[in-house]
């Protein structure tokens, strides 16, 4: 890993935030349409949108990526746009990311993390993950942007990310 890789990832998370902070109206959400791909060009490889359900008769909540970035494509080896996150991951880390995302939605509120990719048998990496809540009405959550800054490895020449 190169020593400047956290730092880089860290001030791109820290852009993104103030991008998606720029976008909020006081105390609302900002919707997907008030989010402009053309403003962050250049953190698109590993930006993601996720889709929120719920189950109508249990309530519980459910997530299906719907877009990847192409960078994303490294990360887990594979393309996971569409896919749920019990496509994407094995059962503990689609347990993590469930957890993770629901206290976006149920808090209204960014979460960021570090998290191993050793699920997929990449233990010297990590991502560095963001994510976003997203609302169409300013208050509930039914979509999340989510960034990932690939840590550790290779990570600078594959994941998007650019020192400024």
């Amino acid at each position: 890993m190169q020593t400047g890789a956290p730092a880089t990832a860290v001030r791109a998370h820290e852009e993104l935030f103030a991008y998606w902070a720029s976008r909020r109206v006081g105390q609302r959400l900002p919707s997907r349409a008030q989010i402009h791909p053309d403003d962050f060009k250049r953190h698109l490889p590993t930006v993601s949108l996720i889709d929120i359900t719920r189950d109508p008769i249990t309530g519980e909540r459910s997530y299906r990526q719907r877009l990847a970035g192409t960078g994303l494509y490294t990360v887990y080896g594979r393309e996971i746009t569409g896919r749920t996150l019990e496509e994407v991951y094995n059962s503990a880390a689609a347990q993590y990311w469930k957890a993770e995302l629901d206290k976006v939605v149920a808090t209204g509120r960014p979460g960021v993390g570090f998290h191993s990719l050793a699920w997929r048998g990449a233990g010297h990496m990590s991502i560095l993950w963001l994510r976003l809540p997203l609302s169409s009405n300013g208050v509930d959550v039914d979509m999340i942007m989510g960034y990932d800054a690939l840590v550790g490895g290779h990570a600078d020449a594959i994941s998007g990310i650019r020192a400024a």
